[in-house]
C-alpha cells in the first residue's frame, strides 16, 4: 500500500503541476474561461467576472504550488485536503458543463490539450479516487527533505509561479498553443478537408400552444400533428452530430457590411491592431497606437483596427486618442482567440501571422 501511495502522490502532483502551468502560460485565457462560468445564465455570479482574471491567476499558482507540496510531502494533512477540496469544485464544474452543456471546454488544459465536458468530469472523477486514495493512506506521505528544503521548495515555487504570472501578464505567453500561433496561416486553418465528416442538424418548429411554446420536428409539421390553433414562434436547428470544425472558424474582416476578409488576407504587409472590446482596453496601450501606425505606413503596410465593439464606442476611442486608422468587426470570442492583449498587434503576410506583440511591447515590432 506505501509503494502504491507514492505511485498515486507522484500522479496527481503531477498532474496537478502540468495542469497549472499550462493554465499559467494563459491567465487571461483562463480568465475568460471563469466569466462564461460567472455569467448569467450559467452559475449567475456575474459580480465575479471583473474578478476574473485574479481569481484565475490566484487559483493555478495554489494548483501548481498544491502539486509542488504533495510531491515533497509538505504538511501532508493540508495539501490533500487542499486538492480534495479542489478537485471537488472543479468536478462540479465540469459536470456542470458536461449536463446543462452550457460551457464546451472547461479550459483544465488551456489550449494546450481540449477536452470535452464529458472527458473533463470523467478525469475529474479519477483524480477525485485518486485523492480520496491519498486521504486514507495519508500516513505513508513523509516529507522527502527537511524543514528548511520543505520551506524553501514551496517558497521558490511561489516565487517563479508570481513572476511567470507577471511576465505573460505584461507580454505574451511564453508558449501559444492556439491556432492563430505565429507560423500559422488563417486561410489554412479556415479550411475544411476533402471527406470530413460534416455537422448534422435536426430543424425544429416552435409553436405556442395554449399559451406554452412547444418544439416541433420537421417529421411532425409534414405529418400535420401540430395543432391548427397553434401559432408559429421561430424555426432553429439542433445540432444532432458535430461534424469536423476547422481549428480557425468565425474569422471575418467587416466594415460597413461588406467582407474584405479574403482581399485583406492577400496582404503582403498586413497589420491588425486587436481590441476585441475598446471599452475594456489599456489606456496606455491605445496612446501609443497612432504613432505606431504612422511609422508603419512608411513601410508601407496595411494598418487595420479589429474589433466587436459597436460604432459609437469606436468613435470615442479614435476621438480621444486621434487614431486614423479605420476598426472592422470581428467576433469578440474569436478576438479573444487571436491575442490576450488588449490592445495587441499582429503582423500578417499573406495570412501567415508572422509577428504578434502585446502593447507593452509595441516597440518591438520589426516594420520591414
Amino acid at each position: 500500500m506505501k509503494v502504491l501511495t507514492h505511485i498515486v502522490r507522484f500522479l496527481v502532483g503531477l498532474l496537478f503541476i502540468i495542469s497549472g502551468l499550462i493554465k499559467l502560460n494563459d491567465p487571461v485565457g483562463f480568465s475568460f474561461k471563469l466569466e462564461e462560468y460567472f455569467s448569467e445564465g450559467v452559475l449567475n455570479i456575474p459580480f465575479l467576472v471583473p474578478l476574473a482574471l485574479l481569481i484565475a491567476v490566484v487559483v493555478v499558482i495554489f494548483e501548481i504550488v498544491l502539486g509542488v507540496m504533495l510531491l515533497i510531502g509538505f504538511k501532508p494533512k493540508f495539501t490533500v485536503w487542499s486538492l480534495f477540496l479542489m478537485i471537488v469544485f472543479f468536478t462540479f464544474l465540469t459536470f456542470y458543463s458536461a449536463y446543462y452543456n452550457k460551457v464546451t471546454d472547461c479550459g483544465c488544459f488551456g489550449d494546450a490539450l481540449k477536452l470535452t465536458p464529458w472527458e473533463s468530469f470523467t478525469k475529474d472523477i479519477v483524480l477525485l479516487v485518486l485523492i480520496v486514495f491519498l486521504k486514507i493512506n495519508l500516513k505513508y506521505i513523509q516529507p522527502i527533505f527537511g524543514k528548511l528544503g520543505q520551506n524553501a521548495t514551496v517558497f521558490m515555487s511561489y516565487t517563479a509561479c508570481l513572476f511567470l504570472a507577471y511576465y505573460v501578464l505584461m507580454h505574451l505567453p511564453v508558449i501559444d498553443f492556439r491556432a492563430f500561433a505565429v507560423g500559422n496561416n488563417i486561410q489554412k486553418g479556415m479550411e475544411i478537408p476533402a471527406g470530413a465528416t460534416m455537422s448534422e442538424y435536426e430543424m425544429l418548429f416552435i409553436y405556442k400552444v395554449n399559451g406554452v411554446e412547444t418544439e416541433f420536428s420537421q417529421a411532425d409539421v409534414m405529418a400535420n400533428k401540430v395543432p391548427e390553433t397553434a401559432e408559429f414562434v421561430d424555426r432553429k436547428d439542433k445540432l444532432i452530430k458535430q461534424g469536423y470544425v476547422p481549428p480557425i472558424h468565425d474569422f471575418t474582416i467587416e466594415l460597413d457590411g461588406s467582407d474584405y476578409t479574403e482581399d485583406m488576407l492577400k496582404e503582403p504587409k498586413l497589420i491588425m491592431l486587436i481590441s476585441y472590446d475598446l471599452g475594456k482596453a489599456d489606456d496606455d496601450g491605445l496612446a501609443k497606437l497612432e504613432e505606431f501606425h504612422q511609422a508603419a505606413l512608411k513601410k508601407r503596410y496595411k494598418v487595420i483596427g479589429m474589433t466587436a465593439s459597436d460604432e459609437t464606442l469606436i468613435k470615442s476611442v479614435k476621438d480621444k486618442h486621434k487614431l486614423t486608422f479605420d476598426y472592422y468587426f470581428c467576433d469578440a470570442t474569436t478576438l479573444k482567440t487571436i491575442e490576450r492583449a488588449n490592445p495587441s498587434i499582429v503582423v500578417l503576410n499573406k495570412g501567415t501571422i508572422v509577428q504578434k506583440k502585446h502593447f507593452n511591447d509595441i516597440d518591438k515590432v520589426m516594420l520591414n
